[in-house]
């Protein structure tokens, strides 16, 4: 038999060669893409990944003279006092109540009105309407918050007012635990859902008008159309954003419960969220806010996995 030369290269040293060349060859041809790439890399290889190194205070006890290298490993310890303490339970009930009201109250509220948008047959009003409807996104979460006390406040709210007028009694909407998580819930409706039917009203614009009139051809009402077309045309979108919305469980955002948020109040106002602000900002405990922001982080990220993998064993499509 015939040898074959130890100089003669393989099939695979060939086809990695080969490999290397189609890559050389996409880099020099998609260089320009790659450079405008290069921003958004850098941004979260900086502000996302580079922060990451900071989770380790969370198994340390840190502290700032003595640096975070020679600080105090501590392991677990952090994590066992948040689970012991007695505010635990009170943290996570407020958190996944206001989380579920997200999702049942706020999270169909933008599938809903693009919905009704898309039924708008007249462009110049349907422009209209989308404009005063994306205007609340904009707007500072500070300024919600001050609207909200200037209308519902006991002193000259214009609301009270009305109250007092009719039927002769005021309500204390600000500090009411009962009115708190009613509330949140409205604001974040009416600040967010506008600018959140982009995303539908972008995959409502993919749907092919044949399949319109051939419903109407077939004797569909609108309800059969809204059923059999609509609704399938942005059914992986809604899966993708529930997904990702299950991320966010255990985060309710800071800004606006801490803004609405007061002694009288605190008992159902109080997240994780602003728990973490007030241990590792005003009291320094910066290694135990790090272990409860963690311990979100990993809730989070379980969650996604886990709905994703049930959004694709139903044959829908997920984010990966």
């Amino acid at each position: 038999m015939k040898q074959v030369s130890a100089a003669t290269p393989s099939v695979k040293q060939l086809s990695r060669v080969n490999r290397s060349r189609h890559m050389l060859s996409r880099l020099r041809r998609d260089k320009w893409m790659y450079v405008l790439l290069l921003p958004g890399l850098l941004y979260f290889i900086v502000f996302k990944y580079v922060p990451m190194w900071g989770a380790l205070l969370a198994f340390k006890n840190y502290q700032p003279f003595v640096g975070f290298w020679k600080s105090e490993w501590v392991g677990f310890e952090h994590f066992r006092l948040f689970f012991d303490n007695p505010e635990f339970t009170m943290l996570l009930r407020n958190t996944l109540i206001l989380s579920l009201y997200n999702l049942v109250f706020f999270f169909p509220a933008p599938i809903i009105l693009a919905l009704l948008l898309n039924e708008v047959r007249l462009a110049f009003y349907k422009r209209v309407i989308q404009t005063m409807i994306y205007v609340p996104h904009f707007i500072s979460m500070v300024i919600v918050a001050s609207l909200t006390y200037v209308f519902l406040t006991t002193e000259g709210g214009i609301v009270n007012e009305l109250l007092l007028k009719y039927t002769g009694d005021k309500i204390d909407f600000l500090s009411s635990t009962e009115w708190f998580r009613p509330l949140i819930i409205l604001q974040t409706i009416w600040k967010e859902c506008g600018f959140g039917t982009i995303l539908f009203l972008a995959a409502l614009a993919g749907v092919d008008v044949e399949q319109y009139e051939a419903a109407t051809v077939d004797g569909a009402g609108r309800w059969r159309k809204l059923w059999h077309i609509t609704l399938p045309a942005i059914r992986s979108t809604i899966v993708i954003l529930l997904i990702l919305r299950m991320g966010h469980v255990l985060d309710n955002g800071f800004e606006q419960i801490y803004l609405m948020l007061n002694p009288l109040n605190r008992e159902v106002a109080e997240v994780f969220d602003t728990y973490v602000y007030m241990m590792g900002i005003t009291q320094g405990a910066f290694s135990y806010s790090t272990a409860v922001g963690l311990f979100k982080a990993v809730v989070g990220v379980i969650l996604v996995l886990g709905t994703n993998h049930l959004a694709k064993r139903f044959g829908q499509t997920g984010i990966y």
